[in-house]
């Protein structure tokens, strides 16, 4: 069993919680659209079990996981009927979670104070610490890693903020042996991937690449949050670092969230262009749109980190997972082309790669 605390029960969590109840009787002998791996290391979607959860909502906090995950404004697909978990979500601290277009969507309750959440993780037992706090979370997000580490327990970064690419905080995890994997979470077919492997594919063909920019227009809350620029930085980087990673020289690059659509809802749509001269300097052109359901897009890929970061527990493995983070986040300590990322993670799964 692999026991899960989140930190954030906004769409990602919501399409998180969902799937694990969608995907709980997956076959392993064959194909399941939407999975990358039905056991991982012997760890089926079924053996993940939610332990706690935190959010600052007063709307959703005291609510079951399993009714909290619906609680406007999450407003993403609802695929699958989830039953009570047990799970009460409970107060965490605001710090920095709630810029200012989040403040106004968002009830808080002074009433309600928050827990401490160490001492929620090491009372249920929790083996891996899920953070799905907005954008620009940067005091919040070190505070819940430092309560990760402090309660014993691994850490999974899905934001961008530079926690697991960062060496004094990578130290720490180390230092207390316990593994983490991040940061930014790749989506399963999203804008960084899919603009990642275009790239890839324009380098290895000899194209030059002379320019390219990747718009995002979206309707939920990350999106909205995303329109206060200040708490993008992180977020620019952390997009732009993954697809100029592939190239070898300087090329002019604008990449990341461009406006709020609120009638898209949880309808994320993406606007890639790329200009490039191939043979006999003959200019090549590519402008692609891809539309999808933005928070679905990246649960399956976390369910993957949840069971590695318990792997690594299991084989006393402390400190960031190098492929493993290479392959699910967009912002890993190390960059690889992702078919190297994806065999590191085979080989770590089989234990003939550490981390």
């Amino acid at each position: 069993m692999v026991k899960v605390a989140i930190a954030g029960v906004g769409n990602c969590a919501s399409s998180l919680v969902q799937g694990i109840e969608y995907y709980k009787n997956a076959r392993e002998d064959q194909f399941v659209p939407g999975l990358m791996h039905v056991n991982f290391g012997g760890y089926h979607i079924r053996d993940i079990r939610f332990v706690a959860a935190f959010d600052v909502d007063a709307n959703k906090v005291g609510k079951d996981l399993s009714e909290a995950i619906f609680v406007p404004p999450n407003c993403t697909a609802k695929f699958s009927d989830v039953p009570e978990l047990g799970v009460e979500v409970m107060k965490g601290p605001v710090l920095d979670g709630l810029g200012k277009y989040l403040k106004p969507v968002i009830s808080t309750d002074p009433t309600q104070k928050p827990v401490e959440i160490s001492e929620v993780l090491e009372e249920t037992g929790a083996d891996v610490l899920l953070n799905y706090l907005p954008v620009g979370s940067y005091e919040a997000t070190r505070y819940y890693a430092q309560e990760a580490i402090k309660a014993g327990v691994g850490f999974i970064n899905n934001i961008p903020e530079f926690i697991v690419s960062d060496r004094k905080w990578a130290k720490k995890f180390e230092d207390a042996n316990l593994p983490c994997a991040g940061d930014d979470i790749k989506s399963q077919v999203g804008a960084t991937i899919l603009h990642r492997t275009l790239t890839k594919l324009l380098i290895d063909r000899g194209v030059k690449l002379e320019e390219s920019y990747q718009l995002n227009v979206g309707g939920n809350c990350d999106f909205l949050n995303m329109l206060e620029e200040e708490r993008l930085s992180s977020k620019r980087v952390s997009k732009t670092d993954a697809v100029s990673s592939q190239i070898p020289y300087e090329v002019p690059l604008r990449i990341g969230p461009s406006d709020y659509v609120p009638f898209l809802k949880d309808t994320k749509v993406c606007y890639i262009h790329m200009l490039g001269k191939k043979f006999g300097d003959i200019p090549l052109t590519i402008d692609l749109k891809l539309s999808v359901e933005d928070s679905p897009n990246s649960a399956g890929v976390v369910i993957d980190a949840i069971r590695a970061v318990k792997l690594a527990l299991d084989r006393d493995i402390g400190g960031p997972l190098i492929g493993v983070s290479a392959y699910f986040f967009k912002h890993p300590p190390i960059q690889m082309p992702d078919a190297e990322a994806k065999q590191a993670v085979e080989e770590f799964i089989v234990g003939r790669r550490e981390r």
